[in-house]
């Protein structure tokens, strides 16, 4: 794999912006676990935490199928790695859990989040609602969401990365 970032236009419209920062992330946590063996992977590099680069990529796959399936169009598969008995699953790793699996997890659900998203306007309305407000979420307001939920976990990437082989790079 030969992940390549780019950045959007610093002139795009908001739509391309947000789609394009959005799709910069997804490949900068790729990028992150590029060239590590399943085992390097799944290492909880800051023990006692389980948190993994194979973990983060099953974390995002079922926040991509949380916000793009469940919120924005109302379908629920039902979660992917966690459950109500293991609400961090995804970080519950084992020798049997592979990056071949994880990957091709995450990125059919990318797949399926930019299907669902393709047909709406930014300003278009979830139909899930938020817990708190009961209120529903614009499009525009679950890319932005997304971008800063990759942005953040992309940070643990980096340490993670680091502690693993030393590589680093933004």
């Amino acid at each position: 794999m030969d992940t390549e970032r780019h950045e959007p236009a610093q002139n795009a419209g908001e739509r391309a912006m947000l789609e394009g920062w959005l799709d910069y992330h997804r490949r900068t946590l790729a990028w992150k676990c590029e060239g590590l063996t399943d085992e390097q992977l799944r290492t909880a590099s800051a023990p006692p935490s389980p948190l993994s680069l194979m973990g983060l990529v099953r974390h995002m796959a079922d926040v991509e199928r949380g916000w793009f399936r469940k919120v924005l169009v109302g379908d629920d598969p039902g979660p992917i790695y966690y459950s109500d008995a293991d609400p961090d699953g995804e970080f519950h790793l084992t020798e049997a859990d592979t990056w071949q699996d994880a990957y091709a997890t995450w990125q059919a659900e990318i797949e399926i989040a930019r299907r669902n998203a393709a047909g709406l306007e930014l300003d278009d309305l979830s139909r899930g609602r938020s817990k708190l407000t009961d209120e529903p979420f614009s499009l525009r307001w679950i890319y932005t969401h997304m971008i800063e939920e990759y942005a953040r976990h992309n940070g643990h990437a980096d340490l993670i990365r680091e502690r693993i082989d030393g590589a680093t790079g933004d």
